[in-house]
């Protein structure tokens, strides 16, 4: 029986990281991305695409219902779908706050409650992995504050699927890292770009590949016993 591991933003920077890490693993990964375009050029033996607007509830149950029927169930599922809105507060737009929201957290919550009903009865310990940003943590970074809620709270919903699925061998984590080269680096000025990536102890923005490996981690066997858990990439910057 395949492994089936779900990817959402699989077209974006991180995504296609996690999808050629989780591809190398052994997984069979389905894609879910707005980019149907992107998603096709991706298409290869172990991996498919599924054209899905995250924002919205029924495009999501429509997705997850393709992969029911296609492949039965689902081992693994990473919550990768996000991006940064650069208002700051208090002229933070109403709709540019609800699209971070629902970006951010709510599809990772809808991805959440379709995905462990396709889990149960599936061998082995299954893994959700949430991207959540080391933004809803340090506050010495250029974050606005509506990124930081949506990302503190995916790591809330980590904490308690954690507790709640525990007996029923489904393990929930949270990877926060901090600077990391994607396409989200387009979202700020070059001066606050630079100033960040100075304050990275290694002198650089960490990889996609780097935080994908993570992934790779704690959706294989060796990542069994971990649940719970917020784990902060950012090269030790904010050790105190």
């Amino acid at each position: 029986m395949d492994k089936i591991a779900v990817v959402t933003g699989a077209a974006g920077g991180m995504g296609r990281a996690i999808v050629a890490q989780l591809m190398k693993d052994g997984f069979l990964v389905v894609g879910l991305d707005l980019d149907a375009e992107s998603l096709k050029e991706m298409e290869a033996d172990g991996f498919q695409g599924i054209k899905t607007d995250l924002t919205d509830y029924g495009s999501i149950t429509d997705a997850f219902a393709a992969i029911a029927d296609r492949h039965g169930g689902v081992d693994a599922l990473v919550n990768n779908a996000g991006t940064c809105f650069m208002s700051e507060f208090p002229d933070i737009p109403e709709a540019e706050f609800e699209k971070q929201m629902a970006l951010n957290f709510s599809g990772a919550f809808h991805c959440c409650q379709a995905a462990i009903k396709l889990m149960q009865g599936r061998p082995g310990v299954r893994k959700i992995v949430n991207i959540s940003s080391n933004g809803a943590y340090n506050f010495d970074a250029f974050d606005p504050p509506h990124y930081r809620a949506s990302k503190a709270a995916l790591d809330t919903l980590t904490k308690d699927l954690a507790r709640r699925y525990a007996t029923e061998k489904i393990a929930v984590n949270s990877i926060a890292p901090a600077m990391t080269e994607t396409p989200l680096f387009n979202v700020v000025s070059e001066e606050v770009l630079a100033k960040a990536i100075a304050q990275m102890p290694h002198g650089r923005a960490m990889q996609p590949s780097e935080i994908a490996a993570w992934v790779g981690f704690l959706v294989s066997p060796a990542g069994d016993v971990s649940s719970g858990n917020v784990i902060i990439l950012n090269q030790g910057r904010d050790v105190r």
